[in-house]
């Protein structure tokens, strides 16, 4: 028996008596290692200067990566749910170390073209199908609390990044003496860099494995003890029936929630991208910022913080008051954050800290909360496919956003002379997107019964 076939989803059967919260963890371990796809301007000066190429060549990597998450996602949605968590997540750690492995290569032989294949494209699709192979298990062995189960999960994927870089300026200065990790403008050298790639590759496949060997999925007719299925029937926009992916992005309800989860992850990429700079610009009189270039890198972890936090709080949050009461929240409130960041944003630092931070506390929150709120839409049976569809709003949001902000920012002027004034008109235009998106919150309503999947044994059928 091959290992592939070990791995299968008939094979992964929780045994009686197995924890529900031994899930989890396995989930974490996942997101943990792919969600360091957010540290990549850790390594960006240093790519610069090695491959000689431009900040615009070096951060396509990151935006191809972001790409193939979302169309690996959502192509390879219904191949997870019908060979399991197991199986998605070992191919899910075969390519996202395969994709460090290349692009070590490509650093030593200097061809970018090879990072922006390892990085970019292989390890993209190891993001997209990591992303969503324990996102349909934990919410079916969490019915009652799903926000609370893929909250923890995936706060691991907004942290991420909090652990990568400072291990990834470490690990450089291990490997090279003359690289100063508390200076942002020290560039590493070559051989570092490759000796980082290939550590990482190895250190991330080995830590995803503890993910495979202790995911688990439930049996057909598990429940928790003291869980009522019938009480789900009490919460509005709640359905008990289920809706096959092929069916889901045939409902108006889906496209809605696209334009939601696009709108939301649009307004948060734009400020996440921009972090570093933009807090030193929002201070910046006569020339002079009074924000330091350590304080600046000191807020992009406060805010890697609130976007963690905001992954299990708000999505925790959205099984007392509901999904859609909480994207009102996201896009409503957010409205109103953007207005005061663009008008008094610039009053003190600690305002600007507070309106950024819960504004990517949104954003985290937006990832987190989408998973029950499909499985509220649509049932169980193929969320996990249907998750990975919607998640091409991820890649269109992750081109859009940055292309928003920039484009506005380019126009004003050159880089290091911005002030508060400059991003204005994109943080406004930020906030008609938000209304767009508060809009098509608003207009979700129950898929109709014709979308249902007939009364039948449904997870053996998807499993046929």
């Amino acid at each position: 028996m091959s290992l592939l076939t070990r791995l299968d989803r008939d094979r992964s059967v929780a045994p009686p008596g197995f924890s529900r919260w031994l899930i989890p963890p396995a989930a974490l371990s996942v997101h943990l290692c792919i969600g360091q796809v957010y540290a990549t301007s850790v390594y960006k000066n240093s790519f610069v200067s090695h491959f000689e190429a431009s900040q615009t060549s070096i951060g396509i990597i990151f935006s191809i990566a972001i790409v193939m998450l979302g169309l690996s996602a959502a192509v390879g949605g219904t191949w997870v749910e019908r060979n399991g968590p197991r199986k998605a997540m070992f191919v899910s750690a075969s390519f996202w170390a395969a994709g460090f492995l290349i692009s070590a290569l490509g650093i030593s032989t200097k061809q970018l073209w090879l990072v922006y294949l390892g990085y970019g494209v292989v390890g993209g699709i190891g993001l997209g199908i990591g992303y969503i192979s324990p996102v349909s298990t934990l919410i079916k062995w969490f019915p009652d609390r799903p926000g609370l189960a893929t909250g923890l999960a995936i706060m691991g994927f907004g942290g991420g990044a909090l652990i990568a870089s400072p291990l990834s300026r470490q690990l450089l200065s291990f490997y090279d003496d003359q690289y100063d990790p508390n200076v942002a403008t020290s560039v590493a050298s070559g051989g570092s860099l490759v000796a980082l790639f290939l550590t990482l590759g190895i250190a991330y496949f080995v830590i995803m494995m503890f993910g495979v060997a202790n995911m688990r999925v439930p049996a057909d007719d598990w429940k928790p003890d003291g869980w009522d299925p019938a009480s789900v029937k009490e919460k509005p926009l709640v359905t008990t029936a289920s809706v096959s992916a092929a069916n889901a992005i045939r409902t108006r309800s889906f496209w809605l929630l696209w334009v939601v989860l696009f709108c939301n992850v649009t307004a948060g990429i734009g400020i996440l991208e921009q972090a570093s700079p933009m807090i030193q610009d929002f201070f910046r009189t006569d020339g002079v910022s009074s924000v330091s270039v350590a304080a600046a890198g000191g807020f992009v972890g406060v805010l890697s913080l609130f976007n963690m936090g905001g992954r299990f709080a708000w999505s925790t949050t959205s099984d007392l008051i509901g999904r859609k009461p909480i994207y009102m929240v996201y896009l409503g409130v957010g409205v109103i954050l953007y207005l005061l960041l663009a008008t008094v944003g610039d009053a003190a630092t600690w305002l600007f800290v507070i309106l950024a931070g819960v504004i990517l506390s949104f954003y985290g929150g937006g990832f987190a909360t989408v998973p029950a709120y499909l499985r509220d839409l649509f049932g169980t049976y193929q969320v996990g496919a249907i998750h990975g569809r919607l998640l091409t709003a991820w890649s269109a949001a992750g081109v859009a956003g940055p292309l928003i902000i920039n484009g506005f920012l380019d126009a004003e002027g050159k880089p290091g002379t911005l002030t508060s004034s400059a991003y204005q008109p994109a943080l406004f235009t930020m906030v008609g997107v938000l209304v767009i998106g508060f809009i098509a919150n608003l207009l979700i309503r129950p898929v109709p019964e014709r979308y249902h999947e007939p009364a039948k044994p449904l997870e053996k059928e998807a499993a046929a």
